[in-house]
């Protein structure tokens, strides 16, 4: 072999060697290729086969689920909503809620738009189904199997209602199984309309509110069948992210929610382009949440609740989730106005507090309640405090029983001054003592007693007519407290609640009616079912003359010298009424014959009042008074039959005559039960010689004597 061949073979070696490689390399090429060929087409043969198995199996259960569906039968649901308790006027004052916030209403009570909203936003298949969206369902289904999850919803309406009525939210396949049954079951049982009316009234939107009813008036402040297009769309786009799309929460978030869903409108049919496009720019107001969950009057809606409960018994759940419409008695506007007199005559930065009720006279209606200045800081109503005394705001009371039993009439007579009384068969003593050691120390007559609250007058007349039928009058007019037969219970020294204070002097208002005081007019169910109704009992506790009578002397407490002179500017009407001082309390209680009105003043633990604080609750009352019947023209009270008016001298209490008294100016009109009047007229009587400080003479005396009768009103 020459070297040549020797090269040319060596050569053709490594050549071949070489092909030997490539061929190698493209063989392993191509085994890799079929190799991974191989594999994605197991995997796909392997998915292949899950669907099938998946659609088998769905197929199966879904055969189960009609067999299912004709022989079962729904389990019980119920609609939860708050009950809501309205003033007389049907104005919203609280929501009693377990947490829940709804009102159920009619599909016709429910705007279309919103309905229309609703559907494109949700489900717009929802009148081609029967409860299941099968393609979406699948759809859904082969997602899950894909991703090993359970994620997809692929939910119609029916679904979400079968789902908020009878399931938990939890995303597990027997869930989902039971939640397709349920639906199924839902359309074969319920027409679509009836399934949109309750998916409407079941639906979260946000902020508590369940239900378009709820949501429309959180939000809108309107009811449900007044919604326009554009608030349509922006409520219909809450439920998908109830706090991400909260127009208060999200404004933002929510306008853009709310264009997706009017464009939903527009790809349905549902609206035009021009439609979509106007609603999305229309301004959409949105009313402010409610800083105290809407509570007006929360110490009257307390009462009101605590009422409810009673009458309701054993139904008492009700309270909290069934949807009851509560109408009470009260009036929002003179509520306000009592609000706003307690807030306008306490001292800021005080702990001094105030309790005020207003009752209708002619019903037993209790129009306004205020139990405190701040309810957030304390939720005890002091309207119905038994722990505090009245004072001489009870002397109204003691004076109509000496009136009734004709122990006493206007034109009695007793000395002002200090006295010691014996009782118990004078084997006690009470000393009573006048405001500030004040006395005229002389004869006074029962108005001038009652203008200037004075004392002694008083026990001189509980002495007279006796404790037990001033216990008997005070129960006659209503009060229910601990009242013993003592001669202090004159000066109101045994605690009388506020509440019954005014319904108390309602009865002389209303002419001697007292109507049982009412809070609730009646209770209705969410259909409307009338569960109770008021029918408070009136009866005639005291005659019509004697209410007149006691009446017309309390209306001399704003004369001048009157402990109620100071607040007699504010009033406009004609005004009746009784102040009552403790060491601890301030009181007046007062009445027009539209309106009874009780307001205490004073501190919670009993802790004394200041001389000035003593003057804060007439102030209080006459405030109110006049802001609550501005509407009202003013009227007199009615002189029933059974009165008489004379002339008297007040010096004697007997009827004025030729010459007396001396000053024509001296003599009174006096009102009195008629039998009782005086019939001996006075004598001319000469006015005594009293040198004035100058040492003058007749005229020195009558200057003097006219001091004296001013000093002691």
């Amino acid at each position: 072999m020459t070297p040549d061949q020797g090269q040319a073979s060596g050569k053709e070696g490594l050549s071949i060697e070489r092909g030997a490689h490539q061929d190698h390399s493209v063989h392993d090429r191509k085994t890799a290729a079929r190799a991974k060929t191989g594999r994605r087409s197991g995997r796909l043969r392997k998915r292949h086969l899950l669907a099938l198995l998946l659609l088998s199996v769905s197929a199966l259960l879904f055969g189960a689920l009609a067999v299912s569906v004709r022989y079962g039968s729904l389990p019980a649901a119920s609609f939860p909503q708050s009950t809501q308790i309205t003033d007389a006027e049907g104005r919203v004052l609280a929501s009693l809620q377990g947490g829940v916030n709804r009102r159920t209403v009619s599909l016709k009570d429910i705007s279309p738009w919103l309905v229309r909203a609703t559907i494109a936003a949700e489900d717009r298949r929802f009148y081609e189904h029967a409860g299941l969206d099968l393609r979406g369902l699948v759809r859904a289904a082969w997602v899950d199997v894909r991703h090993l999850s359970k994620e997809q919803g692929a939910s119609t309406l029916t679904q979400q209602l079968a789902r908020n009525l009878y399931l938990s939210h939890e995303r597990t396949w027997t869930r989902k199984l039971k939640e397709a049954w349920y639906a199924a079951k839902l359309e074969q049982t319920f027409s679509k309309d009836e399934i949109l009316e309750m998916y409407l009234n079941q639906i979260y939107y946000g902020h508590g509110a369940y239900g378009a009813e709820a949501a429309s008036r959180l939000y809108f402040n309107k009811p449900a069948k007044e919604l326009t297009l554009a608030e349509s769309a922006m409520l219909a786009g809450i439920p998908k992210g109830p706090r991400y799309y909260s127009p208060h929460l999200h404004p933002e978030q929510a306008k853009a929610r709310q264009r997706t869903v009017l464009e939903a409108m527009k790809e349905t049919g549902i609206i035009t382009a021009r439609q979509a496009e106007q609603a999305a720019k229309a301004y959409v107001p949105v009313q402010p949440l409610p800083k105290n969950q809407g509570v007006v009057a929360p110490y009257f809606v307390d009462y009101v609740r605590k009422l409810a409960a009673e009458l309701l018994g054993e139904e008492e759940s009700l309270l909290s989730e069934g949807g009851l419409t509560i109408t009470t008695t009260l009036d929002s506007r003179m509520q306000q106005a009592a609000e706003e007199a307690v807030a306008a005559k306490l001292p800021k930065n005080s702990e001094l507090q105030a309790a005020l009720v207003a009752i209708d006279p002619a019903t037993g209606h209790i129009k306004a309640m205020v139990g405190g200045r701040n309810y957030a800081e304390n939720q005890f109503n002091r309207v119905f405090a038994t722990t505090r005394q009245p004072g001489s705001a009870f002397k109204a009371i003691l004076y109509a029983a000496a009136l009734d039993q004709r122990v006493i009439t206007p034109a009695t007579r007793f000395r002002s001054e200090p006295t010691i009384f014996y009782y118990d068969n004078d084997r006690k003593i009470y000393r009573p003592s006048n405001f500030n050691d004040r006395y005229v120390h002389a004869d006074i007559g029962l108005r001038q007693a009652i203008r200037t609250s004075d004392n002694i007058y008083a026990v001189n007349t509980i002495m007279q007519v006796g404790p037990e039928k001033v216990i008997g009058m005070a129960r006659r007019l209503g009060l229910t407290a601990h009242l013993a037969p003592v001669p202090s219970l004159a000066l109101g020294t045994f605690p009388v609640s506020p509440f019954e204070m005014a319904s108390a002097y309602a009865v002389f208002a209303a002419g001697g009616i007292r109507t049982e005081p009412a809070a609730i007019l009646r209770i209705a169910d969410r259909n409307g079912r009338v569960l109770y109704e008021a029918r408070p009992r009136k009866e005639q506790a005291v005659d019509p003359a004697l209410a007149y009578v006691v009446t017309d002397l309390l209306r001399s407490v704003f004369d001048t010298g009157g402990t109620g002179h100071r607040v007699a500017r504010m009033l406009k009407r004609p005004v009746a009424g009784k102040s009552g001082t403790t060491a601890s309390d301030a009181w007046f209680v007062g009445y027009t014959p539209e309106l009874a009105t009780a307001v205490w003043v004073g501190y919670d633990r009993g802790r004394a009042i200041a001389s000035s604080e003593t003057h804060r609750a007439a102030p209080i009352f006459a405030e109110f008074t006049e802001a609550a019947l501005a509407s009202v023209p003013p009227r007199p009270f009615e002189m029933p039959e059974g009165v008489v008016s004379v002339e008297i001298d007040p010096a004697s209490g007997l009827l004025a005559g030729p010459g007396c008294p001396a000053d024509e100016r001296d003599k009174v009109r006096e009102t009195f039960l008629a039998g009782t009047e005086p019939t001996q007229a006075c004598t001319v009587r000469e006015q005594p010689d009293r040198p004035d400080a100058s040492g003058g003479g007749q005229g020195g005396a009558s200057w003097w004597s006219r001091l004296r009768r001013w000093w002691g009103g």
